[in-house]
């Protein structure tokens, strides 16, 4: 067994000129320290305050927090550090994403009076840089976790049957009286039987591996995760078709974005298959070949349209994500998962097994890094610093889709409000507009604005968009939702002109 230690006063503190609330947690928090001996056996079980299964976003900010608070803290990953987000998510996307967009600023230099010759694109450079980026960050979470004391633990995490909760990672057994599960999940792969040769196509992780721009993309899936991906593709290049089981693409966000989105990505070029599913994939001396099949919903007796498209080099699947907690043996601990395998928890992000939390996409909820950051972060204050109240809200989270143009939203749809608050109680106040940018340009793109309003205040619950600039526009405006604003509250802000967040302060 590790040796425990009493924690005692290891240096000559000057309790006299702390902070009241810093010594007041100290005294709080007389935690018991435990040494991780070098001679530890296979059979010991070694003990922390808190044990963090999963090194990304949320189980980084979680640990990070805890150790600030005076718990000793290890964190257990069986990859790379940062996560999806990180490796294969919102980092490296955001950098493919930004070198589609000078793609489309290209096509407009003409029209501001550039003359620009003989431009090349090279993806092989593209990915070198973007690479070497993520390894920095990787190393940067590494220093940050040595810095603050906390032990990174390489492996896979299995639940062992006992009385307390504890791990065993390549052999070894660790415990603590509070285990946090924040592995997060993993994208939705087909099996062959589900769509014969399936295992021939890719997904997102996937699509971080390519070493060259494909010639030709199919996507499969109308969630976000997909509108990016064939937007990128396109964008800089590949010919791209996505094809969708339904008549457009984000179907859970406001009808408004999710029609706008649809109309954006067909006027950039996307080969948009409607009421489409793959039916099977093979492989030919020139390609992928895959055969779709099509039927029209609203004409129940026709027989579905089969359809090929050939020499495909790159197949993406986007068909959703799921939990990822294979391995792990939550069953062994009595955690509750829902028919989809996320782990319940209630408010505080407690499961149903005492001691045992979860935070992130293995949840299931809002599905964003920054949310399972701040999910982690109050859960250490609700465990290590007695703030028994701290819990995150998960109403009113703004979200960004880097589409071409970029969606911003925040709130209710107006669908959602119509359905908690009655039709009646709700207002709309839309626009769409050209942004002052495409007015000399040949491309073209609107620029279309939502505000869903409720009670006779008009408080506003909602707030959609889409075009330039709407990533870096929600932020300002979701801090004024949070607080409560009203319509007459933007009506009463002065506009910044000319830009395209003017419109939400003039809309009538």
């Amino acid at each position: 067994m590790a040796i425990l230690i009493q924690l005692t006063q290891t240096r000559a503190l000057s309790f006299f000129v702390l902070p009241k609330q810093l010594l007041s947690s100290f005294r709080r928090h007389r935690v018991i320290r435990r040494s991780m001996a070098s001679d530890q056996t296979a059979a010991d079980t070694i003990q922390f305050d808190f044990l963090v299964i999963g090194g990304g976003s949320g189980g980084l900010a979680g640990a990070r927090r805890a150790a600030e608070l005076g718990a000793t803290t290890a964190v257990i990953e069986s990859h790379k550090l940062g996560g999806t987000c990180v490796n294969v998510g919102c980092v490296p996307k955001k950098v493919m994403w930004n070198a589609a967009v000078h793609a489309e600023y290209l096509h407009d230099h003409s029209d501001y009076g550039f003359e620009v010759d003989n431009i090349r694109f090279s993806w092989e450079t593209l990915k070198a840089k973007r690479d070497i980026y993520v390894s920095h960050l990787n190393h940067i979470y590494r220093n940050n976790l040595d810095k603050a004391k906390i032990q990174t633990i390489l492996g896979h995490a299995r639940f062992t049957s006992g009385p307390q909760p504890t791990v065993e990672v390549n052999g070894k057994k660790y415990t603590a009286p509070h285990i946090l599960i924040a592995t997060g999940g993993q994208p939705t792969v087909l099996s062959e039987n589900e769509v014969p040769g399936a295992n021939l196509g890719i997904t997102s992780d996937g699509f971080f591996e390519l070493e060259s721009l494909p010639k030709r993309s199919v996507i499969v899936g109308a969630g976000y995760i997909a509108v990016e991906m064939a937007g990128i593709l396109s964008t800089l290049g590949s010919k791209t078709s996505l094809i969708i089981r339904q008549t457009g693409v984000l179907r859970n966000f406001d009808s408004f974005v999710s029609a706008n989105c649809t109309k954006e990505l067909q006027n950039s070029g996307v080969d948009l298959w409607r009421n489409s599913h793959v039916k099977s994939v093979s492989k030919t001396d020139k390609g992928l070949l895959v055969t779709l099949a099509t039927k029209d919903p609203e004409k129940k007796n026709e027989e579905e349209k089969i359809s090929t498209i050939e020499e495909v080099d790159c197949l993406l699947w986007a068909i959703g994500r799921q939990p990822n907690t294979s391995g792990l043996n939550i069953g062994e601990m009595g955690v509750t998962t829902d028919d989809r395998g996320h782990i319940v928890v209630d408010e505080f992000q407690n499961t149903s097994r005492q001691g045992i939390y979860a935070v992130g996409d293995v949840c299931g909820k809002a599905l964003l890094t920054p949310v399972a950051i701040a999910a982690g972060r109050k859960l250490a204050h609700r465990l290590f610093e007695g703030k028994k109240d701290s819990k995150l809200d998960y109403s009113s989270i703004p979200t960004v889709v880097f589409s071409h143009p970029p969606i911003g939203t925040v709130g209710l749809t107006e669908e959602e409000a119509i359905k908690s608050r009655g039709k009646e109680n709700v207002k709309i106040y839309k626009t769409s507009f050209t942004p002052m940018y495409h007015a000399i340009t040949t491309r073209k793109s609107l620029c279309i604005m939502k505000l869903v309003c409720v009670g006779k205040e008009e408080t506003v619950v909602g707030l959609h968009m889409q075009g330039l600039g709407c990533d870096e526009m929600l932020q300002g405006f979701a801090v004024a939702i949070k607080m409560g604003a009203t319509k007459s509250h933007f009506d009463k802000t002065i506009a910044i002109h000319p830009t395209s967040s003017e419109e939400f302060v003039t809309m009538r």
